[in-house]
């Protein structure tokens, strides 16, 4: 049932894709046709994804023309938790797409097959369980992302695109590289028979850093982030959305599955999760640093993709240094922490994206100091906008307090439990994450007062309005969803921790108490959403009073303070000077941004170069090599035709003498 339901998501998703360019001469039929089967086929497979994620799962295979390449799919799980969450963004991104789409006209039958071609691959990436469909769907999706990307087709968008297809296929080369090795070793392709393969550490090692930095690379770790703040700009917000919040996804699925699923029978050793932790330390400061000088709204939040990539990442070092240690209660709570954390990242990520669309669709530009006083005119995006910014800086009661709560609570029992080594690693990423947040905050308090508060600071923001109703019910859900996350952590975590316990094939790793989920190990309370709630409700209270309290004063007349210039003259602070101070302290972390920066795109500008070589290439090689060839045999052709006379004569007189020269021959020979 769940892979019947599975499949026909897929088909229903090609088969909206390939309508939809037929389609592309009418925009507004290849725009329904595309976003409402697209819609339909993202429900369906939601539903197969959660009938995995809370079961067992259901696995099926049939045979190709290739016995190496069967068609095996497998819907555990683990793959039912990135299921849902590609299936979630992708029911909201195409209802979005329904009035958003009409930003691109001409372009919308393009859009919304790329766009179904694009889920559909991540859907069939995340499912494919023999190495070969693996490699084929990871290329198809980067291929599909790369179309979406390069889109409007301008200078900016073909740069961003080129520098992201580099480095996808840098990373594909060394995942590929990683299955190679577990497939020569198990003599198959299937994923079954690398799980029981037993390696030396020294090829388990290869194995898992080719993997880690391949995914890596799909993530958006650093020093492998750079095509991410280009790429992600680019492409159309609902994209976006499904980048951010999905197809990076799949690189950390990708760095679990190998480390934690393929190569469990071999063992973790105790420097994965150490470097893992590192990775995921750098990635979660730096990626917060560098969207703290971005006034570019989209870039922004492609910069704290990198950073929450990195919070997640936390939680994968504590599983795999648990599994080193053989403390899978350790393990599994890491990889909760993980798992909850990139559910939240995505639906937070995902409503801040369509934010940022929004805010595209009515202002026109994606530059903060262009915005201001938008709260008033767009009170529905500024609502949602609020509460992914909110849920992103960890601020409680939703749902990114809660997983980076799970967090920080694996971090302490890594130290407490780990040994000396661990001790250090984990005490240092804990102190990562505490910066991280509350530069999280910082940049979130810039992004949101100087987009959406204050007087508008340009002519199209004056007159901006709120968007359609399908963009606003695609933010208000992926908002409720935020919340929902958050207070219903108690609920959701023990799935989390089921998913977890089947993917090491470990016992509960988390225990339901009332209100509080407690940890195994210790007691001590890994989530408070009570406390929670009840600190929600009081400011609310508080708010609600000082308003009423408020409708009964005098309304001021002063005219507001401007350092001696006329009221006129806006003294609010822009994006600009409100992180300066930051942006001067931390200058020299810029400056290694430039350098990661320029040395990607040199990459990209090789290849670059490389295909324009071989472009020049191509027509000396038909030159020399095919036009000559050609011109021989075309001479040869001739010769021939003028030996075929017609009269028969010739051709007696030819078989005497062709007669002659072999009986002369057979003599001498």
């Amino acid at each position: 049932m769940i892979i019947s339901l599975f499949a026909a998501s897929v088909v229903l998703s090609l088969l909206a894709g390939t309508l939809s360019i037929m389609l592309r001469a009418r925009d507004a039929v290849a725009k329904g046709v595309g976003c409402w089967m697209g819609a339909a086929a993202a429900a369906l497979s939601l539903v197969a994804g959660f009938a995995a994620m809370v079961g067992e799962g259901a696995r099926a295979s049939m045979p190709f023309l290739f016995p190496f390449a069967a068609f095996t799919v497998q819907l555990n799980p683990l793959e039912g938790v990135l299921v849902c969450v590609i299936s979630v963004l992708a029911l909201v991104a195409f209802v979005y797409g329904l009035s958003y789409f009409d930003e691109y006209p001409g372009k919308v039958g393009r859009a919304c097959m790329f766009m179904n071609y694009f889920v559909a691959s991540m859907l069939l990436v995340i499912t494919a369980d023999n190495a070969f469909w693996f490699l084929v769907f990871f290329e198809l999706m980067s291929l599909t992302s790369y179309f979406l990307v390069t889109l409007e087709e301008n200078p900016s968008s073909i740069k961003g695109g080129l520098t992201y297809l580099v480095m996808a296929h840098i990373g594909f080369v060394m995942i590929m590289m990683s299955f190679l090795v577990m497939s020569v070793k198990a003599g198959s392709f299937e994923f079954s028979a690398f799980r029981t393969l037993d390696l030396s550490p020294a090829l388990a090692s290869v194995c898992f850093v080719l993997a880690f930095f391949g995914f890596g690379a799909k993530a958006g770790i650093i020093p492998l982030h750079s095509w991410l703040p280009q790429a992600h700009p680019e492409a159309p917000s609902n994209v976006s959305a499904l980048m951010s919040g999905g197809m990076i996804k799949i690189g950390v699925f990708g760095i679990v599955k190998v480390g934690v699923d393929l190569l469990g029978a071999s063992g973790a050793q105790l420097w994965w999760g150490l470097l893992v932790l590192v990775v995921g330390a750098v990635s979660s400061v730096l990626g917060v640093v560098f969207a703290l000088a971005e006034h570019d709204v989209k870039r922004l939040l492609a910069y704290h993709s990198v950073e929450n990539i990195g919070i997640i990442l936390l939680g994968v070092g504590v599983c795999l240094i648990g599994s080193a240690m053989g403390n899978l209660v350790l393990a599994g709570l890491g990889l909760v922490a993980a798992l909850y954390h990139t559910v939240n990242h995505a639906m937070f990520k995902g409503e801040l994206f369509l934010g940022a669309g929004a805010l595209l669709y009515s202002v026109k530009t994606r530059n903060m100091e262009l915005m201001g006083g938008l709260v008033r005119r767009m009170p529905w995006t500024a609502g949602c906008f609020l509460i992914g910014a909110l849920a992103i800086s960890a601020i409680p009661p939703l749902n990114g307090f809660a997983s980076e709560w799970l967090t920080y609570q694996s971090l302490f029992e890594a130290a407490f439990l780990g040994g000396r080594v661990p001790m250090v690693f984990a005490v240092l990423a804990a102190v990562a994450l505490a910066i991280t947040g509350s530069l999280a905050v910082t940049c979130f308090v810039k992004a949101y007062g100087v987009s959406f508060s204050g007087a508008p600071r340009s002519q199209a923001a004056a007159e901006a309005r709120e968007v359609p109703l399908p963009m606003v019910v695609s933010q208000v859900l992926l908002a409720a969803i935020c919340v929902a996350l958050g207070l219903g952590a108690p609920l959701f975590v023990p799935v989390m921790a089921h998913v977890a316990s089947f993917t090491m094939g470990a016992p509960a790793i988390v225990a339901a108490d009332g209100a509080a989920i407690q940890n195994a190990i210790s007691g001590t309370a890994v989530s408070t959403p009570l406390i929670a709630v009840l600190l929600a409700v009081g400011a609310l209270v508080a708010v609600v009073a000082v308003r009423c309290f408020a409708k009964g004063l005098a309304p001021k007349t002063e005219d507001p303070w401007a350092c001696g210039y006329g009221s006129e003259t806006s003294m609010e602070p822009v994006a600009t000077s409100f992180a300066s101070d930051v942006s001067m302290f931390l200058s020299p972390l810029y400056r290694l941004r430039e350098v990661c920066t320029a040395a990607c795109w040199g990459v990209a500008h090789f290849f670059q170069k490389a295909t324009g070589l071989a472009r020049w290439m191509e027509p000396q090689l038909d030159r020399y090599l095919v036009d000559d060839v050609a011109h021989g045999v075309d001479v040869l052709g001739g010769l021939a035709q003028r030996i075929m006379s017609g009269r028969m004569g010739a051709y007696v007189a030819y078989i005497v003498v062709a007669f002659v020269v072999f009986l002369v021959l057979a003599v001498i020979l």
